[in-house]
């Protein structure tokens, strides 16, 4: 199920590039940084933003975030700041606390007081990661131009026993199988006769559009 508002807390490079490929996928984002000039570069792009200091839990209260189904904690190199914003937005109730960790430590701290998912910059874009908040079969995405991606989707329990040729996404939906990863091996250029089982993992090449209705359609 797909969640509908994201708060953004950090409008640097990560977290920007994320708030702005959450808004491409059409969804509500607030974003949420100390500095002015941060908020203001980014006042027409996303649904709402706001000059506060996350770390101050008056603040969290007034602005609601215990309604968002997501919070992302990308602030900058304040680890302090990280760990306190985190801690205050699990007390509020948010659904999902989502933060940036920027070393090996903090990422195990923010784990310690209960963040659901911890991203490290170095690995994971803000594009990639808004694409996994959204879509939860999605377990990799990787732009390759502008146009065409390369993704790896989880088969769910609807799709056990299910061949290619049943599901035929080139014909119906324009992208391809390449590749399915099974427990015991990697199955390269699939035939239409090979199936799926859950918990595979299908690695599936085409447009955005193309695979964002595949995993629309099927996936889910």
């Amino acid at each position: 199920m797909k969640r509908s508002q994201y708060a953004v807390i950090g409008l640097g490079r990560f977290g920007s590039s994320l708030a702005k490929e959450l808004i491409k996928l059409g969804y509500e984002v607030l974003g949420i940084d100390k500095d002015e000039e941060a908020v203001e570069e980014m006042s027409d792009e996303l649904t709402h933003v706001v000059v506060a200091d996350a770390t101050d839990e008056d603040v969290i209260r007034s602005l609601g975030i215990r309604n968002f189904d997501c919070a992302v904690v990308s602030i900058g190199d304040d680890i302090q700041a990280s760990i306190l914003t985190a801690i205050l937005l699990k007390d509020s109730g948010v659904g999902m606390v989502v933060a940036k960790a920027l070393s090996e430590l903090h990422g195990k701290v923010l784990q310690k007081i209960g963040v659901d998912r911890v991203i490290y910059p170095e690995r994971d874009m803000g594009i990639r990661v808004a694409h996994q908040l959204v879509s939860p079969n999605l377990l990799d995405y990787i732009e390759l131009s502008k146009d065409y991606t390369i993704a790896e989707l989880a088969v769910p329990r609807s799709l056990n026993g299910r061949s290619l040729k049943e599901l035929d996404p080139r014909a119906r939906y324009g992208c391809s199988v390449v590749a399915i990863n099974k427990k015991n091996g990697v199955i390269i250029a699939p035939t239409a006769e090979d199936m799926v089982e859950e918990r595979d993992v299908m690695v599936v090449i085409g447009t955005n559009e193309q695979i964002e209705t595949f995993e629309n359609e099927v996936i889910r």
